[in-house]
């Protein structure tokens, strides 16, 4: 099952698998620190002689989101069953899983987080009732940037030129015929990428061969991903921008091939907007079978 399946409704939160809001025993009041920004670590630094200061980078803490006002239902003398499976849900773990949150009718946004807080108030009479109120969820998000659900994606080749129409200058049976066949289409080597978000994105590169010395750079901002390294036809090399990773075949390292115009994996990033990249590899590495292809979310503050 997808992340955000279960969402169908405004008001809808899903987490490990449990859905809270409306129609479900999981009902919830307001949510904080969802739609604030999060804080931030400035690189700002004064001035030794005059007013004001240098200004640095701004870069974004971890998102703490809590769900507040939960209330909780069951059939009478039943409420432990409700408890008892969102406890599970929300159980301390090491990784972090998807966050999805439906305010109104818009695409729900997702994050990927941790539950590190459960409140569930204990009355007597409310379990016996089967009503429990004033309980509270509450997430921690190490990448603070919430995503569309949809993982784009985007693929091209590398330049290769048309084969163009055969004119056939003989007379003869193999005379012009049409509709007139101008063969296979050709490749720029060009690939558009659009954010439509409010945060820079990070991209999943991934190369795949037989190639030599592949490159995709980035049009739009200047910056180049570059690897010395030959890739064989089963050989594919990935380029994880937002860990800073460079894998061959998913199991070997091969972060020390980046060349002296790569620059460092993390700032590589697709601004919002659009932008145009392009593939490139060493002269006469032209083989049709290589590709390089992107994976990405559109990011939101």
């Amino acid at each position: 099952m997808a992340a955000g399946d279960l969402v169908t409704l405004p008001g809808h939160v899903e987490y490990g698998g449990l859905l809270l809001g409306p129609f479900t025993p999981y009902g919830w009041k307001s949510v904080t620190g969802w739609e604030d920004s999060p804080g931030t670590d400035s690189g700002t630094v004064n001035r030794a002689a005059a007013h004001g200061a240098y200004p640095g980078r701004l870069l974004a803490q971890p998102r703490t989101i809590t769900l507040d006002g939960v209330v909780i239902r069951s059939e009478p003398l039943q409420m432990s069953t409700m408890v008892r499976r969102l406890s599970s849900a929300t159980a301390l773990r090491d990784d972090e899983v998807p966050l999805v949150i439906r305010l109104d009718d818009s695409p729900p946004l997702l994050c990927f987080a941790r539950c590190i807080r459960r409140a569930i108030p204990v009355a007597a009479g409310g379990y016996a009732v089967g009503v429990v109120q004033g309980a509270a969820l509450q997430f921690e998000a190490s990448d603070p940037r919430r995503y569309e659900l949809v993982e784009q994606q985007a693929e091209t080749r590398l330049p290769m030129a048309e084969p163009g129409l055969d004119w056939h200058l003989d007379p003869g049976p193999e005379s012009l015929n049409y509709p007139l066949d101008f063969g296979e289409p050709g490749s720029t080597g060009t690939v558009t990428a659009t954010n439509d978000g409010d945060a820079a994105a990070h991209p999943l590169v991934r190369f795949r061969g037989p190639v030599a010395l592949p490159s995709i750079t980035n049009i739009t901002t200047g910056a180049v991903l570059e690897y010395d390294i030959t890739l064989a036809a089963d050989d594919e090399l990935l380029v994880d921008t937002d860990n800073g990773t460079v894998t061959l075949n998913r199991t070997a390292s091969r972060l020390y091939t980046a060349t002296a115009r790569s620059v460092p994996e993390n700032t590589f990033t697709l601004p919002p907007s659009s932008a145009s990249l392009t593939f490139r590899a060493a002269p006469g590495s032209n083989d049709p079978r290589a590709a390089c292809s992107l994976r990405w979310r559109s990011a939101y503050w």
